[in-house]
């Protein structure tokens, strides 16, 4: 897509400062940074979120981050890291080209948990892993 700012840095067409690069996916520090070495891995070619990946890319992508989530630690010395990822507006996805921030995080570093915690009850989760087993 000409007008994706990944595909574009996929391209050479934007600067990165890239981590890593193998057939399928990049990975590059984010200039949006909360902390020093927050990273994106991304895939190559333009999918727009998870429900556009196959299984070949979603492999590659999760390998690609685990590698990256491993460096970035041992070069931070953070005492933990984040993986985030968001698909579509209601997610909180901001750019439309499948990504995965990998966030360096630190004891009492502010940043807020991402929900309340609730605690369903067993019925509840029952009844939901069925539904979703049956959708798979």
């Amino acid at each position: 897509m000409d007008d994706c700012i990944f595909c574009r840095i996929v391209k050479g067409e934007l600067p990165a400062s890239k981590i890593h690069e193998d057939a399928h996916t990049m990975s590059f520090m984010n200039i949006m940074a909360a902390h020093p070495g927050h990273a994106l891995v991304i895939v190559k070619p333009h999918r727009k979120d998870i429900f556009e990946l196959d299984d070949t890319l979603s492999a590659a992508v999760f390998q690609a981050t685990a590698r990256v989530a491993k460096a970035v630690k041992a070069v931070t010395g953070c005492d933990g890291v984040t993986l985030f990822q968001a698909n579509e507006v209601a997610g909180g996805q901001t750019v439309f080209h499948f990504h995965i921030h990998v966030l360096p995080r630190f004891h009492d570093d502010r940043l807020l948990p991402f929900w309340p915690a609730a605690a369903p009850n067993r019925a509840d989760l029952d009844a939901m892993a069925a539904r979703l087993s049956a959708a798979l």
